[in-house]
């Protein structure tokens, strides 16, 4: 699975233009194959940034994407917005659903053995969410 995030800091007074744009890129991408997820999040510390999360099946579900007429588009009205640098990463990372390795449970454990009743036991326990 490949990840993507992205940091995009938006001009304030064209913020809505900006959510449009982005709500416009949000719903044609989703409909793309080998699209896992695609959302935009308003910064909750700065109104004015906004974050860009993504998961794709594969690299080549992924290359589709910049190859797309509607990523052309979002490409040509995104600099009307932009208030600065966009800082994207890309994570190829394996999914896997033992979240109960070794070392966890260990660590797990140690937290669990520190509390004085269930109740505070269950409230520090991690939460992990998939």
């Amino acid at each position: 699975m490949i990840i993507v995030h992205g940091l995009f800091p938006i001009i304030p007074d064209q913020r809505q233009e900006a959510l449009d744009l982005m709500y416009e890129m949000a719903t044609a991408t989703k409909a793309e194959s080998g699209c896992v997820s695609y959302e935009f999040y308003v910064a909750q510390t700065d109104p004015n940034q906004f974050l860009l999360f993504q998961e794709w099946e594969s690299v080549d579900a992924l290359q589709g994407h910049f190859e797309t007429v509607h990523m052309e588009q979002f490409l040509e009205k995104l600099p009307s917005v932009i208030a600065g640098d966009i800082v994207t990463r890309r994570y190829e990372v394996r999914a896997s659903d033992d979240m109960d390795g070794a070392d966890y449970e260990d660590d797990h454990s140690e937290v669990e053995s520190r509390e004085a009743s269930p109740k505070a036991a269950a409230s520090s326990q991690p939460k992990i969410i998939h």
